[in-house]
């Protein structure tokens, strides 16, 4: 089913065109269509012809001993503190240099074993180049992503990643944007192809990511089940009317009840629709008969030590609510309910 047409709502004050520039929306979204477009077609065309020295700059990543530090002022910093940020979530440590603060003392996080990623467009920023003198005596390599080949900073940095000269998709062609999309794509670029060099596993980045909606789905379901202890577990040779009433006004309860034989492996598990298909059914006679009888017996598990998205993907494709999780000798020792993963999926 196609989606309905876009309705236009033309604007109740109207303004002058010296007042808002843009008077309709039409004008609006055709102007933040030619936006993207101008930005996608500047990625486009850095993607077709990389910086000579982008394996350069990716050398001096992987063989960094000490840390990235990263620096640049105005939005180019902001794009800097981006990268530093994910270069630090692949296991790359990195931080943050403000290039004013670096003049005041800061200057004294940077020694020689650390690189230095420096995103200035101009390669002329003033700020910038007062540190450069510093770096030098320090003999810190310098990795440069600048939109100036011949610039002042390209001229003392190692690698130099020159996206040239750039027309911003601002309409006064001043407020960095298109070049700020540059600087980005190659920020990610670097982290990401050192990333793949260091063969960065799943495992590493969940250490990196341990909290949040991310870091639930890297984790190992036995850190986010329900332990045994706040699951509602009996023997195979209880009746339905025993447990129900033994664990009634258990706390936190869950829609179903594990069932065990004597050496604690789950045989079997018994939810709250298989307790309302008995009363829909009026099969009183079988509340006080061994629930193993009417449990379901073998039922879908998963092992500990998995992770969780995988636990989650289990619940997803086999339309379950409940998956118990179990030690390699098959007993039960928890249960993942999907209550308590549903916010993880629906941020995936």
């Amino acid at each position: 089913m196609s989606a309905p047409a876009r309705k236009y709502r033309e604007p109740t004050r109207q303004l002058s065109n010296q007042q808002s520039g843009l008077t309709t929306q039409f004008e609006q979204l055709q102007l933040a269509t030619e936006i993207i477009k101008n930005e996608a077609e500047a990625l486009n065309n850095l993607a077709s012809n990389l910086p000579d020295d982008f394996c350069v700059a990716t050398d001096l990543l992987l063989e960094c001993d000490g840390c990235v530090i990263v620096t640049g002022i105005g939005k180019a910093g902001w794009i800097g503190q981006k990268t530093s940020a994910s270069l630090a979530s692949v296991g790359v440590r990195s931080h943050f240099l403000h290039p004013a603060e670096a003049i005041h003392g800061d200057l004294g996080r940077v020694g020689p074993e650390d690189i230095v990623l420096v995103f200035s467009n101009s390669g002329e920023t003033g700020e910038i180049l007062k540190l450069l003198p510093s770096f030098g005596k320090f003999q810190t390599p310098i990795i440069a992503i600048t939109g100036k080949q011949d610039s002042t900073l390209a001229a003392h940095s190692a690698a130099v990643l020159n996206y040239g000269k750039i027309n911003e998709a601002c309409h006064l062609g001043l407020a960095p944007s298109t070049t700020t999309a540059l600087m980005l794509a190659l920020g990610d670029a670097l982290t990401l192809v050192v990333s793949k060099t260091k063969q960065l596993q799943a495992d590493d980045f969940a250490k990196f990511h341990p909290g949040g909606s991310l870091g639930k789905r890297l984790s190992l379901v036995e850190q986010v089940m329900r332990p045994i202890g706040e699951c509602r577990i009996a023997n195979e040779t209880a009746t339905v009317r025993e447990i129900y009433i033994q664990q009634g006004g258990r706390e936190r309860r869950t829609g179903v009840v594990l069932i065990v034989d004597q050496q604690s492996r789950l045989t079997g598990i018994f939810t709250d629709s298989d307790l309302a298909k008995l009363l829909e059914k009026q099969q009183d006679e079988l509340f006080d008969e061994p629930i193993r009888n009417v449990m379901t017996q073998s039922p879908i598990t998963i092992a500990a030590g998995t992770k969780t998205f995988l636990a989650i993907e289990t619940l997803a494709c086999r339309n379950l609510s409940e998956l118990p999780v179990v030690d390699e000798t098959g007993r039960a020792i928890g249960l993942i309910d999907i209550t308590d993963v549903v916010n993880v999926r629906s941020r995936q």
